[in-house]
């Protein structure tokens, strides 16, 4: 291996155009075809083989008109006044006949669902039927009314009894992820010309917002962070450069490339970011490695630049591809879940990881090839030449040594601490933040808000239950209808129950159910559990198989899915990281040892995640206000990324332990000699890795937000905690035992040549032969 890529980084760096050229051709083909094929992302999630993807599914094929879109807008005005003057009736029901008028919008005057006439433009997360009953079964009047305007009910609209909030729902023609951004748009700018001059507040629901890329100004303050680490460790402006060059040549192809693919394949808006998040972090920190060693051959062993690239190539370059290739395995490991958009999100990641692995071992040397020797300056040669002597005495050296000398205490005063931090994590609660966890200061908390304060909490997120006959008769008829909303309506944790409709078989009815509580609490989590049950009350009273799809269904299907896979993923990942480890490492204790110390610092990340978003703790400090629960797939998607980025640590630590060991050194000493030569790049490439993550912590987007932070948190607990401080204590505990290594299996094992004694023994030989001829020559 490391021969191999000796030779490939020579001959990049002899002739760097031709690399380059390459590089560059894929990057312009990559943005013709974003250009050509334009750009379709959304903010939709979808979980196949979910009882609530199967219903919204059978819902789609069955009842297509209800299938739609939806979409809700709340208006308000200031305490102590009201909406039913004949001024602002007038405006809001002008403007719902505009929204109407839109071409992708249903018109509930002309629109039929199914066999029967519609009763209601549908319902959203945020919304409820349009025609409610005039009381419930308990002969109480509901606090709200349909607003009427000239004696007719405005049709899909809704106004509280104090006459401060109306709700008006309604549903496009098409999916969601159908509805382009001038869509969205043109509904927003139809029902905003309500407040002018009115005192009318309009707040449109999170559907109507368009789709923004979740990528701001912490994101360049991160890479401005990552730069100056850059400048601080390599010494040269020169030499920082070539990273960023590179990662973002990288993400450029690998975000780009995703984008490119969005109009064939469905995507998150979220999954290019993961990809950016990701691809910028190890894109940095692979060239920082490369470079580093390419900088250290020059300065310490006085090296070309030729021969200094086509060594660092050879031997951190091969640290790389294997430390690349764990990742590359926890990520695409993913796609076992079965989750499709999951495994597009894993898919796209990985693709900018391995785009940042090749490029670090081609277009990279290339690039070196054209500085040249200038990559080391006069002064840094000499400076360096004045440091060599001093280096035992460097503040990494007294580190490890201290850790070493109290070897025991640090091992048990991390797993103290690391436990300490993981207990937060026994609360996790899994689900959908919903606008209840907004921001105050955004439209959808402040729509959520009212219409909890004008209709009740559980109109934030309506279920839709659907029933199919199983009995005698496999109709659904009016009276089983009737029937079925009776039902519903005479069970205290639901306030409202209305048809949506009818199949054209007639074997299957829509409802909207509208619970007593709010989309995230557990009681609405009980009804769902509870209508699903084969032998609820409804279901064998009258003889129908009722399915449940709504936000609330979503969440617990998505966490359930997701819980029965974890095991699976995680048996995959560590089988196959251990394998790779073991290879690299030809050791037992050493892949074992890596294994347990993530699962201390990954423990501990979801702990101190579940402190910040779930409980409240420093939200102020991460520009949020309401603590809510952890998007459902964060956990997994957070394991397999820390996981590929801890081994990356491993590697590149362990790998320089072991090159000292397999030269001579023992053991103990060879871990001091491996620290010292490894930690300071590893320092550098964490406090990257974190800038970077960090820069996506105040991103607009929660998912984002919630996985930015605990990348972040993950790679300062695994590098600094575990990697920097827990591996050279345990180390030093195993000390010749930690490379033992059977002789059976050390014969069946191939020998990868991390640490390039092959090619250092290859090197020698054709400086031998040199030196004959040279010799021959002369005589």
């Amino acid at each position: 291996m490391s021969t191999f890529l000796y030779r490939l980084g020579r001959t990049a760096f002899g002739r760097p155009w031709l690399f380059i050229a390459g590089w560059v051709a894929v990057l312009a083909a990559v943005i013709g075809a974003v250009a050509i094929n334009g750009v379709n992302v959304s903010s939709e999630m979808k979980i196949e083989g979910t009882e609530a993807q199967t219903v919204l599914d059978r819902v789609a094929d069955e009842l297509p008109a209800a299938s739609g879109g939806q979409a809700s807008v709340v208006f308000t005005v200031p305490g102590g006044e009201r909406l039913d003057t004949p001024e602002r009736l007038a405006v809001i029901s002008g403007t719902v006949s505009d929204v109407y008028d839109l071409e992708k919008v249903v018109n509930p005057l002309d629109a039929a669902l199914g066999a029967g006439e519609q009763g209601g433009p549908g319902t959203d997360q945020e919304g409820a039927p349009a025609d409610p009953p005039a009381g419930s079964e308990q002969g109480q009047a509901p606090p709200y009314q349909p607003l009427v305007v000239d004696g007719a009910p405005v049709p899909g609209v809704l106004v509280s009894s104090d006459g401060q909030v109306a709700l008006f729902q309604f549903q496009f023609t098409v999916a969601s992820t159908s509805l382009t951004d001038d869509d969205v748009t043109s509904v927003v700018e139809v029902v905003e010309r309500a407040e002018q001059g009115t005192g009318i507040t309009v707040l449109p629901s999170d559907s109507l917002k368009a789709i923004e890329i979740p990528v701001g100004i912490g994101e360049v303050i991160g890479l401005a962070v990552a730069a100056l680490v850059l400048v601080l460790t390599l010494g040269s402006l020169i030499a920082a450069g070539l990273p960023l060059i590179t990662a973002l040549v990288g993400v450029g192809i690998g975000v780009g490339g995703a984008y490119a693919l969005s109009t064939a394949v469905e995507m998150n808006s979220a999954t290019p970011v993961l990809g950016l998040m990701v691809g910028l972090a190890v894109g940095i920190d692979y060239a920082l490695f490369v470079v580093n060693r390419q900088r250290r051959l020059i300065l310490d062993r006085g090296l070309s630049a030729q021969e200094a690239a086509g060594r660092a190539v050879g031997t951190a370059g091969s640290a790389v591809f294997f430390a690349g290739l764990t990742v590359l395995i926890a990520l695409t490991a993913l796609t076992v879940i079965g989750i499709a958009m999951l495994s597009t999100m894993a898919l796209v990641a990985a693709s900018t990881v391995a785009l940042a692995v090749l490029i670090a071992l081609t277009l990279l040397p290339a690039l070196l090839g054209l500085v040249g020797e200038r990559i080391c300056s006069d002064k840094a040669r000499s400076r360096r030449r004045a440091k060599v002597e001093a280096e035992s005495h460097s503040v990494a050296d007294h580190w490890v040594k201290g850790v070493i000398r109290f070897r025991w205490p640090v091992v048990a005063g991390v797993v103290a601490i690391l436990g300490v931090m993981a207990i937060p994590a026994a609360s996790m609660n899994l689900g959908i933040p919903t606008g209840a966890t907004a921001n105050q200061d955004t439209a959808a908390r402040q729509s959520y808000e009212a219409v909890s304060q004008g209709f009740g909490e559980g109109f934030n997120g309506p279920l839709l239950v659907t029933a199919e006959p199983t009995g005698s008769t496999d109709r659904v008829t009016p009276e089983l209808t009737a029937k079925l909303l009776a039902e519903f309506q005479g069970r205290d944790d639901i306030v409202l129950a209305a048809p949506v409709g009818v199949n054209e078989a007639g074997d299957l009815a829509v409802f909207s159910v509208i619970p007593t509580s709010g989309p995230s609490d557990e009681a609405t989590s009980d009804l769902v559990k509870s209508l699903r049950e084969p032998d609820n009350d409804i279901a064998q009273t009258n003889e129908v198989e009722l399915g449940v799809t709504g936000f609330t269904a979503i969440g617990i299907d998505m966490s359930d899915k997701l819980a029965d896979v974890l095991p699976l993923y995680l048996a995959i990942i560590i089988v196959l990281s251990v394998l790779i480890l073991m290879l690299v490492f030809r050791s037992i204790i050493v892949p074992i040892k890596a294994t347990a110390g993530f699962l201390l610092s990954i423990l501990a990340t979801f702990g101190a995640t579940t402190a910040v978003f779930q409980w409240g703790w420093l939200s102020s400090l991460f520009g949020f206000d309401t603590g809510g629960p952890l998007m459902s797939f964060m956990p997994i998607i957070v394991t397999g990324i820390l996981y590929g980025l801890a081994m990356d640590y491993e590697v590149f630590l362990v790998s320089s332990m072991r090159e000292a060991h397999i030269h001579g050194q023992p053991a103990r000493q060879s871990v001091v000699h491996g620290f010292d030569q490894a930690s300071r790049v590893v320092v550098a490439a964490a406090i990257i890795m974190v800038a970077v993550f960090s820069g996506f912590i105040f991103s607009h987007d929660i998912m984002i937000k919630q996985i930015g932070f605990a990348l972040a948190a993950g790679i300062l607990i695994d590098a600094f905690i575990v990697r920097l401080t827990l591996v050279p204590a345990l180390m030093a505990v195993f000390d010749e035992r930690g490379w033992w290594l059977p002789r059976w299996l050390d014969r069946q094992l191939p020998d990868l040549d991390i640490e390039g004694d092959k090619l250092l023994t290859m090197l020698n030989q054709q400086a031998e032969a040199t030196d004959r001829q040279s010799i021959e020559v002369r005589n």
